[in-house]
């Protein structure tokens, strides 16, 4: 288990460098300046002379290679640099976004498990009758629509119907709990609903497969409990396909709250990507194209050495 896991710690650190080299040649590359937007635009008028100066001053007239080692020594450091724009300290501004970006991934992978599997269970114990196709058909919808649309259609149907719109100022929740939620609560349901789909979908053929075991029928045969045999045996060992897909998704979801939480103008590090990528901040979008490529390499680590847990056959090597 331990050199597994070591293994695994180096091979992520090497996935971890060919992203930011990646990232960071793709903003180098890529048309846009940030001394335009920090000038006023690519209209505005403004000498050779000044915009040469300005890149002086930011460093961005330095080797490329020199960026990119003062880049990843101040990442490793935790000293992340300023914004190029309105030369803030980064880290005290994800600092801040943090908690809100995983509060709504949490709550996303919450929802989706909670309803999801159970949902699973209910179709592969319920085949081919009406709960398992009403599950199946609505499994379907959630895999098949856009959960940016889902949002829009939420906010849509919210200002028509219920004079509802999305709270425009962050409210904590330490502050106040229940209007916390209500400003999370839908983002997550519109995040999670292709999640939840595919967890319900996954878990009713994984539990459909292990209720055809020998071994289910033998327990049967004992005089066990029909709860037992299907919670204690058989959902357990059905259990490892969908604990891959929750991996995936919690990873997954971290990078598809750039689209819900610019959507319902949630402050977290979503909307902060595309703010600075719109101003082309270079130090601000190569720190949390980072950020999350570690944490999608964490949660597969995490997910991998889950197996070992629940199939006490899995050995790792």
């Amino acid at each position: 288990m331990l050199q597994y896991t070591i293994r695994r710690i180096f091979l992520g650190a090497i996935s971890a460098l060919m992203v930011s080299l990646i990232v960071f040649a793709i903003l180098r590359i890529a048309p846009g300046d940030v001394v335009d937007v920090i000038l006023g635009g690519e209209d505005a008028f403004y000498s050779e002379e000044t915009a040469e100066l300005l890149r002086e001053q930011l460093g961005l007239n330095r080797p490329l290679p020199v960026q990119y080692v003062t880049w990843m020594r101040d990442f490793f450091t935790l000293q992340w640099g300023t914004s190029l724009v309105d030369s803030k300290p980064i880290w005290p501004q994800i600092k801040k976004k943090i908690p809100l970006t995983i509060e709504l991934s949490l709550l996303t992978l919450g929802i989706s498990i909670i309803l999801g599997i159970p949902a699973g269970i209910i179709m592969a114990l319920k085949q081919d009758q009406w709960a398992d196709y009403s599950i199946r058909i609505f499994s379907l919808l959630g895999l098949s629509i856009p959960n940016f649309w889902i949002a829009t259609m939420i906010i849509l149907w919210g200002m028509v119907y219920f004079n509802w719109s999305p709270r425009l100022e962050y409210v904590s929740i330490f502050t106040n709990p229940l209007e916390n939620l209500g400003m999370f609560f839908w983002p997550a349901f519109a995040l999670g609903t292709s999640s939840m789909a595919s967890k319900a979908r996954m878990m009713r053929s994984t539990m459909l497969e292990v209720l055809r075991q020998d071994y289910i029928r033998t327990a049967h045969a004992k005089g066990l409990r029909y709860y037992t045999v299907v919670y204690r045996h058989a959902m357990k060992n059905a259990m490892l396909p969908v604990i891959t897909i929750i991996g995936i998704q919690a990873a997954g979801i971290l990078g598809g709250s750039v689209i819900l939480e610019t959507i319902f103008l949630l402050p977290g590090m979503g909307q902060y990507l595309v703010y600075s990528l719109s101003r082309w901040d270079y130090p601000v979008v190569q720190t949390l194209v980072l950020f999350f490529a570690g944490w999608i390499i964490l949660t597969n680590l995490l997910v991998d050495l889950s197996y070992g847990w629940l199939d006490p056959r899995i050995r790792f090597d």
